[in-house]
């Protein structure tokens, strides 16, 4: 199995910055795509930022410029550094990865347990 564990939520006010962890463990053979999501209260689970291994970034339109993911691949580690928060970014926070347990196993999408953000105005 493959365990996500996320940390570095918390309460912040808005325009402070917090930086969010995840950590991949288990038996990992490959990582391809790790990233983050965001749930607020009432809404539908969004994509914030995904790096890639080899192909790059994606970021949702509304955290350019604000947010940076990171990657540590030695570590298996994925890193958001989140600035200029605002208190619509209030919201949980789930770490996902795309992994391979096995060379010859298959791609499985696994998810973090959820770290709770939360802007005040």
């Amino acid at each position: 199995q493959v365990q996500l564990v996320e940390s570095g939520g918390g309460l912040v006010q808005a325009g402070g910055s917090l930086r969010l962890s995840c950590a991949a463990s288990g038996t990992i053979y490959s990582i391809n795509a790790m990233g983050w999501y965001r749930q607020a209260p009432g809404k539908q689970r969004e994509l914030v930022a995904v790096m890639f291994t080899t192909d790059g970034t994606n970021y949702a339109d509304s955290i350019k410029g604000r947010f940076t993911i990171s990657r540590d691949n030695a570590k298996n580690t994925v890193y958001l550094q989140m600035n200029s928060l605002k208190s619509e970014d209030t919201a949980v926070y789930y770490c996902n990865a795309d992994a391979k347990r096995t060379a010859g196993g298959m791609w499985t999408n696994y998810w973090g347990q959820g770290t709770q953000v939360t802007v005040s105005s």
